[in-house]
């Protein structure tokens, strides 16, 4: 009877040593969950860098614009001739693009206030408007708040 008893209770320590399919699907439902709310995080973190870095590049841009009206007695590029007047001013020559990849819109004379120019961003999206990371970014804004 002994054997018996040792034989039944090596059968029970095998059976609950392995976990059950209800438990593993409670692990990777909690995984799950816990992966959804570092990416929404994550992802949050990624536009507002993107934002950031879009008015670093704008700021890059305006001291672009300050150096060309230096050397050209005060005159900025006109809407017609655009930021590609000054790709000698960049490095490589190329006119920078926003962290989105789209292109700045420059318009001068700028149309807010006695700005001589204005440089803007149409955001994530590249249309007007926008809330978030598809928001515009004006130059005007920026340098309103400095």
């Amino acid at each position: 009877m002994q054997r018996s008893s040792s034989s039944l209770l090596r059968t029970a320590r095998r059976a609950r040593a392995g976990m059950s399919l209800v438990e593993i699907m409670v692990v990777i439902a909690i995984m799950g969950i816990v992966m959804t709310v570092v990416a929404v995080n994550v992802s949050a973190r990624f536009q507002d860098a993107s934002i950031q870095t879009t008015k670093i590049q704008m700021n890059a841009v305006d001291e672009q614009l300050m150096m060309y009206s230096t050397k050209h007695k005060g005159k900025y590029p006109s809407t017609s001739e655009g930021l590609a007047a000054m790709k000698k001013y960049f490095p490589n020559e190329e006119v920078p693009k926003d962290s989105f990849g789209n292109d700045f819109l420059y318009f001068s004379p700028g149309t807010h206030g006695s700005h001589p120019y204005e440089v803007i961003s149409l955001g994530a999206d590249g249309k007007e408007g926008g809330e978030d990371a598809n928001a515009d970014i004006n130059s005007w804004e920026m340098n309103k708040s400095e």
